[in-house]
């Protein structure tokens, strides 16, 4: 098995410039970079990680908790912030949220070496929060947060779900629908509170539109059929996100209804899809071009590398921003 002391002697430099190299040192030669990359390569040479790491003190690997597959808002933020952490040299161990039951995932998690935690898994009230707290070592919430705080990037979901309600009412919509997911995420809760308060305020709520799912295409279905199959028929739904609207709009299309002339749908998260022409779905999203996702890791691996220069907790709310396209009109 190739050594660091082979490769040192193969390059002619000492065992010391091979560790040099191997940790990103600035203080080597780029003359002797080249030497030691070329001897690594000639004798095939991969560097024993878990030395390193009890050398540095770090793995250089994270892991991520994302949302759920069926959404497009996780596929695009899992997409940004495995890109950004291998361009950032991090390894990223990539985990998947079970709705309503995380323990085995936080358990394989836990077990883990690991210099940080990127996740939007987590609920409210999750009792995993101190242990998180425990591990000491940096984690970042996105999209979702902990009633107790921590570090998270996050939209403003209560402002969100006002600006939904309001920009339908003030097309002339009495009937709204609202589809969510649970109210154990901050999201979720955000959204529909913000939605129902404003709802109660300008015009009336009927309970029998608001429907809590697993956010599931099934389960958005149902919800769906359940709506439409009501004597008094809403006349535009608040999806609480766009793979919600989506879905929703899928089902409305197949019983026949044409939108929006009638029914309005807006969604939420202003994903890529959102913009496609087959649709182009009214939406509530932010202004900047980076999703939470990116913005979550970009704060993760400062928090990483900037250890030994604490700086205050993370803690940034966005203001939400309507995208007004076709699936809304005017009743």
């Amino acid at each position: 098995m190739v050594s660091s002391k082979d490769v040192a002697k193969r390059a002619g430099v000492s065992q010391s410039t091979v560790s040099r190299v191997l940790n990103d040192s600035p203080s080597v030669s780029k003359d002797n970079i080249e030497k030691v990359t070329k001897a690594m390569k000639d004798l095939n040479y991969r560097p024993n990680s878990i030395a390193r790491s009890l050398v540095s003190k770090q793995t250089k690997t994270l892991a991520l908790i994302s949302g759920p597959l069926h959404n497009p808002f996780f596929v695009e933020t899992t997409t940004s912030i495995v890109n950004y952490a291998n361009e950032k040299g991090y390894k990223m161990n990539v985990f998947f949220e079970n709705m309503g039951d995380n323990m085995s995932v936080y358990e394989s998690v836990l077990s883990m070496q690991l210099d940080g935690l990127i996740l939007s898994s987590i609920f409210m009230d999750d009792p995993i929060y101190e242990e998180l707290q425990s591990l000491n070592i940096p984690f970042v919430m996105f999209n979702r947060k902990h009633n107790k705080g921590g570090n998270f990037v996050e939209i403003d979901n209560e402002k969100a779900g006002k600006m939904a309600a309001d920009h339908l009412i003030d097309l002339g919509h009495e009937k709204i629908g609202y589809i969510g997911g649970p109210l154990y995420t901050s999201t979720f809760y955000g959204r529909y509170t913000g939605f129902r308060k404003e709802i109660e305020k300008r015009t009336a709520l009927d309970q029998a539109l608001i429907h809590e799912t697993d956010t599931s295409e099934e389960a958005v279905r149902e919800a769906v059929l359940k709506m439409m199959g009501r004597k008094h028929k809403p006349t535009a739904i608040f999806a609480a996100t766009d793979a919600i609207a989506i879905f929703a709009i899928d089902t409305l299309k197949e019983l026949g209804y044409g939108i929006p002339e009638d029914i309005s749908i807006c969604g939420m998260d202003n994903v890529r899809m959102a913009r496609h022409h087959a649709f182009e779905l009214t939406t509530i999203g932010h202004e900047t071009d980076k999703n939470l996702g990116r913005l979550g890791i970009e704060h993760l691996i400062e928090l990483i590398e900037d250890s030994d220069d604490p700086k205050e907790q993370v803690r940034i709310t966005m203001d939400p921003i309507l995208y007004q396209r076709k699936t809304t009109c005017k009743l």
